[in-house]
């Protein structure tokens, strides 16, 4: 038997990322973003595409955009907190299944920091710069997965 790994190893030269970022709860996304952008100017990303959308929900067409624009991988980021009615599940539910949906249906990876969670002091903790910034961690992904498709 033959095996071959792969893995996504590769540095972000030479690839275009789009960023669709909703601006509901900004001092939470924004923090992302900031995580985002940092950790792929890091990988050495020379053309990144940033999108602003009002809320969670927008996301799918910027990103489906983005997509058809030719870049190589994209990042959707927002920030759904839990609240009084069942609006935080439909919206994270929704915005979950686009993102998923566009990425499929393209063959284009989409990494995806939207939080959703229970407690704005979890929101926080997940968008503070270092390690733990889902920001950060979502841009990581998307390079590794564009070299990842690319090596099958």
């Amino acid at each position: 038997m033959h095996l071959r790994e792969i893995s996504g190893q590769g540095d972000g030269s030479n690839l275009r990322i789009g960023i669709a970022v909703s601006d509901f709860n900004a001092t939470i996304t924004g923090a992302l973003l900031a995580g985002a952008v940092g950790a792929l100017e890091e990988a050495g990303v020379e053309e990144c595409t940033v999108v602003r959308v009002p809320g969670a929900l927008e996301l799918g067409p910027a990103l489906l955009k983005l997509v058809e624009s030719g870049h190589d991988a994209a990042i959707a980021i927002g920030a759904v907190i839990e609240g009084e009615t069942d609006h935080y599940e439909h919206v994270a539910t929704q915005a979950s299944g686009a993102i998923t949906q566009i990425s499929l249906s393209t063959g284009v990876p989409i990494a995806n920091a939207v939080l959703t969670v229970r407690e704005l002091s979890h929101a926080r903790e997940r968008s503070l710069p270092g390690p733990g910034n889902k920001g950060a961690e979502a841009a990581r992904a998307s390079v590794a997965m564009v070299h990842a498709l690319r090596a099958i």
